[in-house]
Formats: C-alpha cells, sequence, structure tokens
C-alpha cells in the first residue's frame, strides 16, 4: 500500500500530459489516410504519419486540433464562402502557427517537405 501512494504522483506526473491531448482513434485513423495519400501512399509513410499527428497531440488539446486543422483547410479554397476562414487576422495567425507546427512536426518524423 506504502508502495503504491509513493508511485501514484509519480505516474500522474508520467501519463497525465499524454492523457490531457488524447485524439479519437477515427481522427487519428483520418489524419494518417489523409497524410499518406498526399505523400503517394508509400507504406513507410503511415508510421511518419503517424508520427506527426502523435507530436500534434502532444503540443495541443483536440478542441485546439480541430479547430485549427478546420480553419486551416478552407484557409485554401477558393471562393467567397472560405472568406470567413482567409481575411479575419484572428483566423489568420491561428492557421499559419497550425501549418508551421504540422511542418515542425513533419520534419521531426522524416517526411520532406516538398
Amino acid at each position: 500500500m506504502r508502495l503504491r501512494l509513493c508511485l501514484a504522483p509519480l505516474l500522474a506526473a508520467l501519463c497525465g500530459p499524454a492523457l490531457a491531448h488524447d485524439y479519437p482513434t477515427v481522427d487519428r485513423v483520418e489524419y494518417v489516410l489523409e497524410c499518406l495519400r498526399s505523400n503517394g501512399g508509400e507504406y513507410e509513410y503511415i508510421y511518419k504519419c503517424s508520427c506527426v499527428i502523435d507530436e500534434i497531440a502532444r503540443t495541443m488539446s483536440y478542441d485546439d486540433y480541430v479547430e485549427a486543422a478546420t480553419i486551416s483547410r478552407y484557409q485554401g479554397m477558393g471562393g467567397e464562402r472560405a472568406g470567413v476562414f482567409r481575411d479575419p487576422e484572428p483566423l489568420k495567425e491561428k492557421g499559419k502557427a497550425y501549418r508551421a507546427l504540422q511542418a515542425d512536426a513533419a520534419k521531426r518524423c522524416g517526411i520532406a517537405k516538398k
């Protein structure tokens, strides 16, 4: 019992941050599949793309990820309706920060910039 009480804070410190930014499996899979497609579908990218989403998950909460990824995706669309994501300065900054985080994670995971 005493050992368990001593180890509890250590385990909480080690496991806490990883659990704080846990993303649903389906979202991780969707990210990896999209990343794989954009890198030619080579098998080695399964591991590299999984690494990227893991790196992103270490950095930002799931809700922040969903918001930033959505903003980033729609900023690349043409047309008047997508202007709602392209024009406001705070959204420009959020999309830019997400793309920088994504690029940095890709670099750390061995995905060369195209």
